[in-house]
């Protein structure tokens, strides 16, 4: 495990900054979401 560590650093860096922006782009979706949600509510109320 160690040596697949130490010969595999910029990948598991890569896979790591990936999994945030993904989580990133998740949360912006969902929130633009809700906010259009909340738009079409106040524009009918």
């Amino acid at each position: 495990m160690e040596e697949f560590l130490s010969t595999n650093q910029m990948y598991i860096v890569l896979g790591v900054v990936l999994l945030i922006w993904i989580g990133i782009a998740g949360y912006l979706l969902r929130l633009d979401r809700k906010i259009q949600q909340l738009e079409k509510h106040f524009k009918k109320g």
